[in-house]
């Protein structure tokens, strides 16, 4: 067996943490790397979380990830002065770089992953398809080739048949992807997915494959030794998905039976076995509604949502990873892997990402300022009271997995742990995956890749909506607050309430961004009366802190439970499953929100790098027309004119950082 006992985890946030946690408890030493932007994360504190964290945490470089976690020289420098002889690379990043893989080899670093060689061979989508259809493997339809030229790209795409998917040939996730339903649309489709492709995975080479019309995404879990043994754990049922990444997982999948599994399961062994596979990797196919599958790609690492296959089989596929490379055969053979499968119940995960549902889940940075992970479910996380989310990097912030005897068992187990689940200071998307949960057609099994498109668009999606409870209680929790830091001017007591002002506190204040007003005048200990504009009558709200973040109302007799955090004048809170964000005005006059969109102005609604400029000042533009890409957490997101006229106070770069509410530019008529 190759010898190793310190392991550089060439990655960040909760995966560091997932694999740090099981290579302490086998005993190895773990070395932890950190961008500038990363200093203060939980992965990058020695010794610093309770599970196993890192023994030692060297810098690599600045925020951007070609200077940090996609930098091979500082990775393996870091390596060396660390005296690690393993380098584990997580998921993401240079997980599935074959360069990466080759440099660990070349400097006598054991690599936890498959041979440089497997990686080329499966990590290219072009050349993994070619290689399928050559053993037999059923493919989508589609075009692979080298003429990668926009006239064939056009002539191919017509000849396969619209709608048509172009993808990455160089990675995943989403990312450098997009689905054409029309010839006109094509072009401007192909050069974003170009764009993206070429700054998330250094390659604007793409494939064309033919869409499938509302198929399911099932992957099945490989792992194969050096010593020529190859298994398969069952599938994943991966269908849930926004922007053609991840939401949901579940093992099995509803739609898989023995029968079809059991073919699928072959064809992954196959697959494996003809490029020499060693370690975790995971095979993607569509499954259609006729029951045929059809292979999209091989994952060369381990996934994200390898934890759902860790709930049914009782395998911890991280010790599995170190123990295949420190050249230890598997430790179940096929057989025993089937039986533990067939009674390991169910489980089901939720990815909990820093990202607006409501704005086509756009990702979301800042600073996380309260956090409680729900109890009952397994949580990983890189999380904590005052953590910052960087706009460099991935927006996934926690998985949560629950494991069931079936799968209601397991669905039921999810939805409460989302409800006891805690995160303010920035958007996420746990009242969405909670809405994703309860919805029939989850509950009975039947979801698609098109269940987020075709049963929750934007306009479903529930928003943060100023109910009168909402109102109320916000009313309440600023009244409150006020007494808590200046109980001379806001006093929580004020005995002998009437209807009357005269003793009233005005509350102005921004709920979400909108405007509202209310009177609070003091009734008794820590009881307000909370009068708002044409309300017929008053409403009294008793408020009992109940510590940590958290206070219990009683709204005209009705119960409610409010968990808070506060930064400044602004608090926010969580009420009846859903966030808010509350700006205190003070006695201000009350004003009215206004993003300037309406008016011409744009303004960068995330942090991050502006990656492509198609105008210039004094350009004319129409409504809809693309002014500017940003780039945030891998993704490009295009900044459209928002109405006819010319481009004036042009205040963006090509390459600079932006930051939320930026003015990027005005287009006056």
């Amino acid at each position: 067996m190759s010898g190793f006992d310190t392991i550089l985890v060439a990655n960040r946030g909760e995966i560091a943490l997932r694999v740090m946690r099981t290579a302490r408890r086998m005993g190895y030493r773990c070395v932890a790397v950190y961008s500038d932007a990363d200093r203060d994360a939980p992965h990058a504190r020695v010794n610093g979380v309770a599970a196993g964290g890192a023994d030692a945490a060297l810098r690599i470089g600045g925020p951007a990830p070609a200077d940090s976690y996609l930098n091979i020289p500082a990775l393996l420098a870091a390596a060396r002065a660390a005296g690690a002889g393993a380098v584990h690379p997580g998921y993401g990043f240079l997980a599935e770089r074959a360069d990466f893989a080759q440099a660990c080899t070349d400097a006598r670093l054991a690599f936890i992953g498959p041979p440089a060689a497997a990686i080329v061979a499966m990590g290219n989508k072009a050349g993994a398809k070619r290689m399928m259809l050559e053993a037999g493997v059923p493919c989508i339809p589609g075009y692979q080739g080298e003429d990668q030229s926009d006239a064939r790209m056009a002539e191919e795409a017509a000849r396969i048949g619209y709608p048509v998917m172009i993808k990455a040939a160089a990675g995943g996730g989403g990312r450098g992807m997009r689905r054409v339903d029309e010839a006109g649309a094509f072009a401007a489709a192909l050069a974003a997915a170009r764009s993206e492709a070429q700054h998330a995975f250094g390659s604007a080479e793409v494939i064309l494959e033919r869409a499938l019309l509302e198929p399911r995404h099932i992957e099945i879990q490989v792992f194969a030794d050096l010593h020529g043994n190859v298994v398969h754990m069952g599938e994943r049922d991966c269908s849930v998905q926004r922007r053609h990444q991840k939401l949901i997982e579940e093992a099995p999948s509803p739609a898989v039976g023995p029968e079809l599994r059991a073919r699928m399961g072959e064809v992954a062994l196959a697959a494996a076995r003809a490029i020499g596979y060693v370690g975790a990797g995971t095979l993607e196919f569509l499954l259609d509604r006729d029951g045929q599958f059809y292979f999209m790609e091989m994952n060369t690492r381990l996934q994200v949502e390898h934890a759902v296959t860790e709930a049914i089989t009782g395998i911890d596929l991280v010790e599995w990873q170190l123990l295949v490379a420190a050249g230890a055969p598997l430790p179940l053979a096929q057989a025993e892997l089937d039986a533990r499968r067939a009674a390991g119940g169910h489980a089901i995960e939720v990815r909990l990402c820093a990202e607006d549902p409501q704005q086509d889940f756009l990702p979301q940075s800042g600073t996380v300022w309260r956090w409680q992970a729900p109890p009952g479910v397994r949580c990983d996380h890189a999380l904590a009271d005052g953590a910052q989310v960087p706009p460099y990097y991935d927006s996934m912030l926690a998985k949560l997995v629950a494991h069931g005897r079936d799968r209601a068992d397991a669905l039921r187990q999810l939805r409460r742990a989302l409800d006891q689940c805690l995160l303010l200071g920035l958007p996420s998307n746990r009242a969405f995956l909670a809405q994703c949960l309860a919805h029939p057609v989850f509950a009975a099994g039947g979801a698609s890749t098109g269940f987020i498109a075709g049963h929750l668009p934007a306009g479903l999606r529930g928003g943060a909506d100023a109910t009168a409870r909402t109102l109320a209680a916000a009313s309440a929790l600023l009244a409150w607050h006020r007494s808590q830091r200046h109980p001379r001017r806001y006093p929580a007591e004020l005995h002998g309430w009437s209807s009357s002002h005269a003793h009233a506190q005005p509350l102005r204040f921004t709920l979400n961004g909108a405007a509202h007003h209310a009177h609070a005048s003091a009734d008794g200990p820590n009881a307000w009366h909370i009068a708002a504009p044409g309300a017929a009558a008053s409403q009294r709200i008793e408020v009992a802190d109940s510590g940590a973040g958290s206070l219990q109302l009683s709204i005209d007799g009705a119960p409610a439970t409010l968990s808070f955090a506060v930064h400044g004048a602004r608090l926010f809170f969580l009420l009846d499953g859903v966030e808010h964000m509350l700006d205190d005005l003070g006695d201000a006059p009350p004003r009215v929100a206004n993003n300037g969109a309406a008016d011409g102005r744009i303004a960068a609604p995330m942090n991050g790098r502006v990656v492509a400029l198609h105008v210039r000042d004094g350009d004319q533009v129409s409504i809809g027309q693309p002014l500017l890409a940003l780039e945030a957490m891998k993704m490009e997101h295009n900044m459209l004119a928002t109405r006819d006229g010319k481009v004036s106070s042009l205040n963006a770069a090509l390459g600079a950082q932006v930051a939320t509410g930026q003015l990027l530019l005005e287009i006056t008529p």
